[in-house]
Parts: structure tokens; sequence; C-alpha cells
């Protein structure tokens, strides 16, 4: 099993990264503020413009190390990573597949069935755990709604079906998603899901981690072996990691938005960590982001058993595990991908 290392998350924009040794240097304003050796080491993500010495792009490539940059507000920006590793006979097992339209349809039901199953999950979570202090009858009827879904897209037989449909499901859940809050629900409320930009404090949380797990899920299909920018139910685009944003649809409830409706409910973030641009669009502040990543670190440490692979896990591991499973599933070792499922 892979070990979890550390990413390193660069939040000040005038920051600048380089060499020295083993060693990765920070550097502000030319003074040293932070060194990590590299052995430590798994994800560079800078929030910034200052970028990086070629000798640590260079060092991080022969380590496998990827850097992402994005700018202060999470919008991404650019990746570089190392040399191409893993089978080149997975690699055109999945070019192949990528054309069977059958086979990317039924693919795509078991990862939407696994988004809605986990999406239910964390609002039957909010039922059961805090029943006395809240209204549940949103929550539930939304509850037995997807439970009605995760058999019904079975039936579909085209993609525009599938993917509308998983829109029509998506809405409802964040429909209800502020009433899994017990505190601060007037400064964290959200009427619907909005993204560019995201226009209040709880689609502004949730959009910013989004992008910190689609980071995480292409870095665990790069290690596997498999190409990111190839899916199976995302439209192809270039620079589009189609593979990565399927893969982590599976994982946005459990790994993310769990999260968010803790760090609000425990009054871990504020309104206090957030701000508004002239045109409506909401933004976070240094301190809001650094909160924002230590609970993502602590979460990622977090141990629980797999569902499937019946293994303690840290939870930063889970998309190793599923480019692991989907990688075996290509070659033909799983009959059928197993995606991940939690109560």
């Amino acid at each position: 099993m892979r070990k979890l290392l550390n990413s390193l998350y660069v939040t000040t924009p005038q920051s600048y990264l380089s060499l020295d040794g083993e060693n990765l240097v920070v550097l502000l304003e030319d003074n040293e503020k932070f060194r990590m050796p590299f052995v430590n080491i798994e994800n560079i993500i800078c929030f910034g413009y200052m970028g990086a010495s070629p000798a640590l792009m260079g060092k991080c490539a022969d380590n496998n190390i990827a850097i992402s940059f994005l700018k202060p507000n999470g919008e991404y920006l650019g990746r570089i990573v190392g040399k191409t590793k893993g089978n080149v006979l997975l690699r055109k097992r999945q070019y192949q597949l990528s054309d069977d339209e059958e086979f990317c349809l039924n693919i795509s039901k078991d990862m939407i069935a696994a988004k809605f199953f986990n999406s239910r999950s964390t609002l039957e979570r909010t039922i059961r755990d805090h029943q006395e202090t809240i209204d549940a009858t949103h929550l539930k009827l939304t509850s037995n709604y997807i439970a009605e879904a995760i058999n019904k897209l079975y039936e579909f037989t085209d993609f525009d079906q599938l993917r509308g449909y998983e829109g029509i499901i998506a809405r409802n859940y964040f429909s209800v998603f502020s009433d899994m809050l017990l505190t601060q629900k007037k400064d964290f409320g959200m009427i619907e899901r909005s993204k560019r930009p995201p226009l209040d404090f709880l689609n502004c949380m949730l959009s910013y981690l989004y992008t910190i797990l689609s980071l995480e899920v292409r870095s665990a299909l790069e290690t596997i072996g498999l190409d990111p920018y190839v899916g199976f139910m995302h439209t192809l685009r270039p620079g589009r990691p189609a593979l990565a944003l399927d893969l982590m649809e599976e994982l946005r409830a459990y790994m993310v938005d769990r999260l968010v409706i803790t760090m609000i409910n425990l009054k871990q973030i504020s309104k206090k960590d957030f701000y508004k641009k002239e045109g409506g669009g909401v933004l976070m502040t240094d301190d809001g982001r650094k909160k924002i990543l230590k609970a993502w670190q602590d979460r990622k440490k977090e141990v629980i058993t797999h569902p499937f692979i019946k293994e303690k896990i840290e939870i930063g591991l889970i998309p190793y595990v599923q480019a692991q499973l989907l990688a075996k599933f290509l070659r033909e070792e799983l009959s059928e991908y197993q995606p991940f499922l939690i109560r």
C-alpha cells in the first residue's frame, strides 16, 4: 500500500520555490521561510504567481512530484509533471475502451450511482446524528428521492439522459445542503450551486476543495499509470482531465462535503474568512485558505476501513485505491469496477 506523504500547500502569493540539495526551500522576498526534505513530499500546490526555479522543477520531475499552480482564489492555472510512467498496455486499453460507447455508458452509471449513494449517505448521517436538533423533513424527502434515482439511472440508454438526470439530482441535493448546518446558517446559507464565480461562502468552500480533490485524483491516476485526460463520462477537451473528473464524482460527498459541513458546524471557519468582490463573486482570505487546507490535511490522515478491499487506510489514500481498482478492471483482473461506497 502506498504511504501517504505530505502535500505542500504554498498559500502566500509572493512565495518562490527553490532547490537546496535534497530540500525544497520556500523564499519570500529572498528570505528563507520554510524548507522540507523531498523524501517527505508527494505533491506541491502553489497559490500564486512567483513560480519555481528550473532546478526545483527538474528535481520534482525526477522524483515524480507534481507542482500545480493555482490563482489565489483556487482557479487552476497549470501543472508540471515528470515523465509518463506505468504500463503502456494499460493506457492503450484505456484509450480503446474510451471509444466504446456502451462501455463508457455502463461504467459512468456505476460512478454516478456511487455519487448518488454517497450524497445520500451524507444526508442520512445528518438525520441520524442530529434528528433532535434539526428539521429533517426536506433532508429525508431528498434522501428518498436520491434512493429511487440510483435504480432509475440504470434504465438510461444514452449519455444525454444520464447527464441530464445527474444534473437534476445534484440540484436537489444542493437545495437542501444548508439544512445540514447546525450553526452559522445565516452566514453559510446556499440557495443553489454556483461555481464561476461562487456567489456565497459555502459555494466558495466547495469549489476550492473540489479543485484540490481533482488534483489529488489526477496524481493518483498518474501514479497508477492511467492517463487522467482520457475519461469515460466527461467530454474530452484539450487540457481537461476527464478521467480525474470521472473518478472524483464518487468521492465528492465523502471527502469534501462532509468536511465543509463539519468545519462550519464546529465554527472552525466563519464569515470573516471570506470577502465579496464588486461583481458578486466570493473569495477567501489568506487565513481562510490556511484553515481549510489544514482541515483538509487533517482529514486525509484519518483512518477508515475501505469498503471493498477491507483494509485500514488513510482517507487521503482513497483516490489511489480507486485508481488501482479501475486499472485492475481495465486489465480484466476484476470482473467489474468497484466504486467507492461509504455509509
